[in-house]
């Protein structure tokens, strides 16, 4: 079948049991559909009582011949029954409550109130020629009363609420029984159909609601309330027809589903080998309507008993409103249509091997479905996979069908074997919760091992080692080994399976041969530094860097004297450990220090300088001979000045550097009047030198003594300009001395001016303040007597007689105490007198 075709709105099935018995005996004519039973019509004048599965649990001999309508109420306790040959009988199912009558003409239509039931509602209509209101009155009387008559025979009639709802040859009207009024006259379209061989079908879909099938034209009306401004004499009811449209087909029944509807269609059409118009099966359509037209939503044909045989008025459609079931009747065969739940869904996704949605269907759904199973629908979408060569996806799909079942897990895994594809499964095989069998992850490797060392690699780094015998695969490696020993693969997975077994000196044997770079990590995660005491040359080669990181991070464990033991005839890894010593400790290796002069100048020459100038155990002399053997100018000139020979090392930079600026740089460094005129004397007949000292030498030296010792004649490059760079030096300074000499002054003018606000200011003087000479209060305790008091700016405090008496001739006086301090003298500040 097409995979793009769309999954069916409902599901089918006939009604059997009962049904099947009557039916080979009997013709079905009508049914009628309650919530707790049906009620079926034959052509020999019976009526059958069923339950929803089709047994029968009642029967009615009626009449002796066809059985136009049955009614029931709402409660279903009271069924209304009409025949072709005129009888009407309402009874009670539960009561001896019973009428009967007969008519001179067939009976096609009965209708009973929808709340029969209550003693108020005893009321039904019947149909023929005359549509007849019976309402039961005083002493139980059965009173009569003519609704309408006079277009032809009352075919259809449904009663809901305070509306009936009836179809004659004319059209469809509609009655309020509580005003007694006709509401709407809504007229046949197609006149031309006779109406006893394509009836009118008519269904309410709530109490305001008609919807309205004849011929092929649907029409959906609605009992809207006319407004108080537009009665008259009007009905204050008017109907509104809010959908119309046509069908294909002919209309044999109609039913509501939300707010889409159900069609029963007659279809006609012409026969291949006759070419003679012939009865097909009947469709049931479900379409949305629209206000012109609909759209069908889905169309199944159905293949009835007899449809061959069927005209229009022989399909009938019931329903019932509470469970969505739609009951298609025909002479031969009764046929149940279901709205199709979430298992049906699932079927027909099955069906179509559209496994995954039906997967995930099921899971969203595992708490409605009854009869499918998430783990059933998952091991059929695996095999499903696997039979159509997808092994990677359904190897994947295994981690979230199987989950934590283990029996599941062991099976699939050899199901997979058996195809050869338990590499597809490997990746995916759980690691914990759950642990399979160790035997199930032994066989992969083995799968692996036999066939890819890469593939077998990744599952020993990404498995954990307590899955499977190690002492197996170990010797199974070990055996591929003998094949294949210079086999990195196999040689790097070997040293992590030793490393999972705890043979670490085995693992780091390997990991060094094979210089790979978890070596370290392999040493410190377990603590391997007494292993490598021997090795540290090994480590060194393979990554000097790292090495050395690690043995100065780990002094405690392997010493210095050990490491630059085990290096010592690597002199060159020697150097790059010290180096990287010294960097971290200057005092830490000092009794290497010597020996790193030679490494330095044999290895490293530009950290040799450096080296020099940060160490303060390195000996000299040493230091010096060795430079001067390998004729290092900068480290020997350094040296001789470190030395206290500041003259030979200037003397080296003139002759071996030749190079002013430096010379200028060493005897700015040194500042030393006899450097600077050893410079000058050896500069006197170079003329590039004059021009370096020149353009340097005003910020030291007074320019005027190398001017004058110049030779008259001497031509000298760039002169002029040297000589303007001297000038504006000179003038630069004195800038420099007039700014600071302003500074100096604006600050000290500022700092007086301050010191005057200061010494302004009053001071408190008060009865805590004692004289600084007789220790006792300041203030007398008589406030009367008079007093004199001699305060000075440094606070000291005196009485005016205990001051001692100035020998100077000047009139200002000065604190004795801060006088003998050397604070230096405090003038008086203020003179109290009372």
């Amino acid at each position: 079948e097409d995979e793009s075709e769309e999954e069916p709105k409902l599901k089918y099935e006939r009604l059997s049991n009962g049904v099947t018995e009557i039916l080979q005996k009997d013709a079905a004519s009508c049914m009628t559909v309650h919530e707790k039973f049906l009620a079926l019509g034959t052509h020999y004048g019976k009526v059958y009582l069923l339950d929803v599965q089709g047994n029968i649990t009642q029967k009615f001999d009626v009449s002796p011949v066809k059985i136009n309508q049955i009614s029931l109420d709402e409660s279903g306790e009271h069924m209304g029954v009409c025949s072709e040959d005129g009888k009407v009988q309402v009874f009670g199912l539960y009561s001896a409550e019973e009428f009967h009558e007969t008519f001179d003409c067939p009976i096609k239509i009965v209708a009973v109130h929808p709340h029969f039931v209550r003693s108020h509602f005893k009321q039904f209509v019947t149909g023929g020629k005359k549509l007849l209101l019976y309402e039961r009155g005083w002493m139980n009387r059965w009173k009569p009363l003519v609704l309408h008559e006079g277009e032809g025979n009352i075919r259809n009639v449904k009663w809901r609420g305070h509306l009936i709802a009836w179809a004659n040859n004319m059209g469809v009207k509609i009655l309020d029984m509580i005003s007694k009024q006709r509401i709407t006259n809504v007229p046949r379209d197609d006149i031309s159909l006779r109406p006893d061989m394509y009836p009118c079908s008519l269904c309410w879909k709530d109490n305001l609601t008609l919807i309205i099938g004849w011929g092929n034209s649907v029409k959906i009306c609605s009992v809207k309330e006319r407004h108080a401004s537009e009665m008259r004499d009007l009905p204050n009811r008017y109907v509104e027809i809010v959908f119309q449209f046509d069908t294909e087909f002919y209309i044999s029944g109609l039913a509501p589903l939300c707010d889409q509807l159900v069609i029963l269609s007659y279809v006609k059409e012409i026969s291949e080998k006759t070419e003679v118009e012939c009865c097909a099966r009947p469709r049931l359509d479900i379409v949305q309507p629209l206000p012109e037209s609909c759209e069908e939503i889905s169309s199944d044909a159905l293949t009835v008993r007899g449809f061959q045989e069927n005209e229009c008025r022989d399909y009938h459609l019931e329903y019932s409103e509470g469970e969505s079931l739609f009951y298609i009747i025909s002479p031969r065969d009764v046929v149940v249509a279901k709205e199709r739940d979430q298992d049906d869904h699932i079927d027909w996704l099955l069906e179509k091997k559209k496994y995954e949605e039906a997967l995930m269907a099921a899971e969203i759904s595992q708490k409605t479905i009854k009869k499918h199973k998430i783990l059933d629908i998952g091991l059929a979408y695996i095999n499903h996979l696997v039979d159509k060569g997808e092994y990677d996806l359904a190897a994947r799909k295994c981690q979230k069908i199987l989950g934590k079942n283990t029996e599941l897990w062991e099976f699939e895994v050899y199901k997979f074997k058996e195809i050869g594809q338990l590499k597809s499964i490997s990746r995916y095989l759980p690691r914990r919760d759950p642990v399979l069998k160790p035997l199930i992850y032994e066989m992969v490797l083995h799968e692996f091992l036999e066939s890819d060392y890469e593939g077998f690699a990744t599952l020993i780094k990404e498995w954990p080692g307590d899955l499977y015998n190690n002492t197996i695969i170990v010797q199974a490696v070990v055996d591929h080994l003998k094949k294949d020993p210079q086999n990195s693969t196999l040689l790097r997975t070997l040293a992590e399976l030793y490393t999972y077994d705890q043979r670490y000196g085995r693992a780091l044997e390997i990991y060094l041969t094979l210089r790979h770079k978890d070596v370290f990590q392999l040493i410190h995660k377990h603590n391997l530094f007494t292993s490598i005491r021997d090795k540290i040359v090994l480590l060194m080669d393979f990554d000097s860097e790292k090495a050395v990181d690690m043995l100065l991070d780990n002094e405690d464990k392997i010493s210095i004297d050990r490491v630059v033991e085990e290096l010592e005839n690597r002199p060159e890894l020697q150097h790059v450990y010290l180096h990287k010593l010294f960097k971290r400790d200057h005092h830490k290796g000092q009794r290497y220090h010597e020996k790193q002069i030679s490494l330095y100048a044999e290895y490293d020459r530009p950290n040799l300088l450096p080296f020099l100038r940060d160490s303060t155990h390195c000996p000299l002399e040493k230091a010096l001979e060795i430079c001067q053997q390998r004729n290092f100018v900068e480290e020997t000139v350094y040296l001789l000045s470190r030395m206290g020979n500041s003259r030979s090392a200037l003397k080296m930079i003139m002759e071996e550097l030749q190079d002013v600026d430096k010379a200028i740089e060493f005897a700015k460094e040194q500042d030393d009047g006899e450097l600077w005129e050893d410079l000058i004397l050896y500069s006197i007949d170079k003329p590039p030198f004059i021009t370096g000292l020149l353009n340097n030498i005003g910020t030291h030296v007074d320019p005027i003594l190398l001017i004058h010792r110049i030779k008259e004649g001497m031509e000298i490059p760039n002169l002029r300009d040297s000589l303007v760079k001297i000038l504006q030096d000179y003038n630069l300074q004195i800038l420099l001395r007039e700014g600071c000499k302003k500074i100096l002054v604006a600050d000290s003018l500022s700092l007086l001016k301050k010191m005057h606000r200061t010494q302004m200011k009053g001071v408190l003087v008060d009865e805590e303040n004692i004289c600084e000479s007789c220790l006792s209060p300041i203030l007398p305790s008589d406030a009367s007597k008079s007093f004199s008091v001699v305060v000075f700016h440094c606070r000291h405090m005196f009485h005016r007689e205990c001051l001692p008496v100035s020998n100077t001739v000047s009139s200002v006086q000065f604190c004795n105490i801060c006088s003998a301090k050397h604070r230096g003298p405090g003038s008086a500040v203020l003179e109290m007198k009372k």
